[in-house]
């Protein structure tokens, strides 16, 4: 069974910035786009989003703004004028706290909570893997969020889905062709099956597992879990990888793609390891 068309030119390992690389700028801001495209070649960049309170689609991870802005509150309950203003980077720190570097009112020039729409305009060639959070709006934003990706000519560059189980199954609904990874519930259903050596029943409305390499101790990603999803046209990627010893040995074994903070490390690892 072949994989999704989305994965079509590509093949594994794929370098995947993690909320455009959480450890070296703000995430999920243009500002870490940016870089993890431009100085660290990286393959695909890993996103979240929120519908806002008057219903505009904004890349922001947190149910609440304080952990990464000077704002507060919840995202989705917020107008889009409301979050343009915030500094989205004012919370970063590199150092523990010796320096904000990216605040407006530090040596930066500040960055914002940007528009979905933004980064597509900005990356129309980027593969992008894409969850909507859950929240109170979020079922409501489903069909503009496809909408949206659709306007952009992006449906079939992004991965989408959601941890939420029920917004996973909605996302499909409104975009079958696209291509769909799988959500919280159904993920754990099928790596404990193939973990357990029992038979299990692929949903075909999913075809990629963003899973954690290590879980409460336990190594979840090795050579067989790897063999048993190719079996099955299932991609997967690994989250979220900091430790070059880690992220060696998920390129030795074939992994579809590391999610990481850190992709200058990354990047350092996988430069000496070229793709086949």
């Amino acid at each position: 069974m072949r994989t999704h068309p989305f994965f079509d030119g590509l093949a594994p390992t794929l370098h995947i910035a993690h909320r455009g690389g959480a450890a070296l700028a703000p995430e999920n801001t243009l500002a870490a786009f940016d870089q993890a495209v431009t100085r660290f070649r990286t393959d695909m960049i890993e996103l979240d989003v929120h519908p806002t309170a008057d219903g505009e689609i904004v890349v922001f991870h947190d149910d609440t703004l304080e952990r990464c802005t000077d704002g507060a509150g919840p995202v989705q309950g917020h107008t889009w004028a409301d979050l343009a203003r915030l500094d989205a980077g004012f919370r970063f720190t590199p150092d523990g706290g010796a320096s904000f570097p990216f605040r407006r009112a530090g040596t930066g020039a500040g960055v914002v909570i940007p528009r979905l729409a933004e980064v597509l305009s900005r990356f129309p060639d980027l593969r992008i893997n894409l969850e909507l959070k859950a929240g109170p709006r979020a079922a409501g934003a489903v069909e503009a969020l496809i909408a949206l990706l659709k306007r952009h000519d992006a449906l079939d560059r992004v991965c989408l889905g959601s941890e939420d189980d029920t917004l996973g199954a909605a996302l499909h609904a409104a975009a079958p062709e696209a291509c769909h990874f799988f959500p919280a519930q159904a993920l754990t259903a099928l790596v404990m099956s193939l973990k357990t050596g029992a038979e299990p029943v692929i949903d075909p409305r999913y075809r990629v597992l963003d899973m954690p390499f290590v879980w409460q101790g336990m190594r979840l990603i090795d050579p067989d879990l790897l063999a048993a999803c190719a079996a099955r046209g299932l991609w997967v990627n690994a989250w979220t990888v900091d430790s070059p010893d880690e992220m060696r040995y998920l390129l030795h074994i074939g992994v579809g793609g590391i999610m990481t903070d850190r992709p200058d490390v990354l990047r350092q690892v996988m430069d000496p390891n070229p793709k086949p």
